[in-house]
């Protein structure tokens, strides 16, 4: 089995195919993705009530696929709303925040608001990283006690920073999605930050899968890694019958 925790639905600006949910499904088929967890592109990169709403019809068509729902800190009280209309429903079960669209660090006061809101909420939340400031999340964590957090990108470039901010924290989960990648960063994550905070996550449908099925590959994970990486992990922070 394999979960995909780091999914998107919906067209992009960028010159790649992508646009309806059934590219997600197509590329699940092609590399035995069972289940995959998704923004709403719109959502992320544009308005996230319109994307948000767009994303809960998609999910009513798409057994396998689940959602995130979009929240961003420059509208806290619209994204208060949004939290309350689809928390509660069972297909949507975490929340995703970007950093790079919203134009917020992960330092700024809103973001840290916007992450306490999905721990009141009850729901991981998967956040975009990609500087060393990943190593804040820990004083997140530390303030929300019910708050679970994936670093998207495993931090990207500062994927080191991300390694040393899981070993602080465990409630900090690393998945390793990434355009470009460094040789053997999973395996230096793996062999330092317990097992059972590595995720699977592929940036589908604007990145292909196979990245980071190399990636994961490539670290010549033992059996119980990779059912820990590969499925077990998600399901159990997501709540996903296996």
């Amino acid at each position: 089995m394999i979960i995909d925790v780091h999914g998107h639905a919906g067209p992009w600006f960028f010159s790649t195919d992508v646009g309806a949910v059934d590219v997600n499904i197509k590329l699940m088929d092609r590399y035995g993705i069972d289940r995959q967890i998704v923004s709403a592109s719109e959502a992320v990169t544009y308005d996230m009530v319109s994307g948000n709403r767009w994303m809960a019809e998609a999910l009513a068509e798409q057994p396998r696929l689940l959602g995130y729902v979009v929240i961003n800190p420059n509208e806290l009280d619209e994204a208060a709303r949004e939290l309350e209309r689809y928390a509660p429903a069972k297909r949507f079960v975490g929340v995703k925040i970007h950093t790079t669209y919203p134009a917020l660090p992960l330092t700024s006061t809103a973001t840290r608001e916007a992450l306490g809101m999905a721990a009141a909420a009850g729901l991981p939340v998967l956040v975009h990283t990609w500087d060393d400031s990943v190593l804040g999340l820990v004083d997140v964590l530390e303030r929300y006690p019910a708050l679970r957090v994936i670093a998207g990108h495993m931090g990207g470039p500062a994927w080191r920073t991300a390694v040393e901010a899981a070993t602080r924290s465990d409630r900090l989960y690393l998945e390793p999605c990434c355009s470009i990648t460094d040789r053997d960063r999973f395996r230096y994550a793996l062999d330092r930050v317990p097992v059972e905070q590595m995720l699977f996550g592929t940036d589908s449908t604007l990145v292909d899968p196979a990245i980071a099925l190399g990636v994961v590959l490539d670290a010549d994970l033992t059996e119980l890694e990779y059912e820990h990486v590969m499925w077990r992990n998600a399901a159990d922070l997501f709540g996903i019958p296996a």
